[in-house]
């Protein structure tokens, strides 16, 4: 390959253009956690903590946004016909999830690559799809193929690489406590798994210039 789109992220979402239903209101979960601060021993109605119920909740609705984003309705309108297969990667985007084990964050880095098959889709929309679906309770292993697949599904291209390194704080600040440790996932489809030199390439593209 001679020719590839190399874009480094992170690319900053505006909130505002997040779908939040109408129930992200305080409600039931302030409630649960006006009930849980009790039963750890402090006091839900002394000063700094009297609206703490309500901003977590509108906090945890943020994080978990994502399901309420839909992929088909994310890409629609992104994705054109061009004549061009070369390696597209979208490298460097900021990823921030909760570990759906302990509901502690994990954060890191994702970097995305595809060839086309005569389709290719906005670039910030690559950096979007993985905020809906970091936006939920997760794993590492399924972000990184629930990013693979969407992409594999509705541009159809010729292969799709993702990798996610990120650090997970129910290691690092709970049980084993290694402040160091950091998680590596990658999800290979297409000709990015077959290929070895396609494999190749997309790794050395995300490790040039670290």
């Amino acid at each position: 390959m001679k020719t590839k789109n190399i874009i480094s992220e992170p690319i900053i979402e505006a909130a505002s253009e997040i779908s939040i239903s109408s129930s992200s209101g305080p409600g039931p979960i302030s409630d649960l956690i006006r009930q849980m601060i009790a039963q750890l021993g402090e006091d839900p109605s002394r000063e700094g903590l009297r609206r703490t119920p309500e901003r977590f909740e509108k906090a945890l609705r943020y994080l978990t946004s994502g399901y309420r984003q839909d992929p088909e309705k994310l890409l629609n309108g992104a994705m054109f016909s061009v004549c061009y297969d070369e390696m597209v990667v979208v490298k460097d985007i900021e990823v921030y999830s909760l570990c759906e084990h302990h509901l502690l964050p994990f954060f890191g880095k994702c970097h995305v690559a595809y060839i086309p098959n005569k389709k290719v889709v906005g670039l910030s929309k690559i950096a979007r799809l993985v905020n809906m679906y970091a936006r939920r309770l997760q794993i590492q292993e399924r972000l990184t193929s629930q990013i693979a697949q969407t992409i594999s599904d509705k541009l159809s291209p010729q292969g799709v690489g993702v990798i996610i390194e990120a650090r997970h704080l129910c290691m690092v600040m709970r049980g084993v406590e290694k402040q160091h440790s950091a998680a590596v996932t990658s999800a290979m489809l297409g000709v990015f798994r077959e290929n070895k030199q396609t494999r190749d390439e997309f790794l050395s593209l995300v490790k040039a210039a670290k």
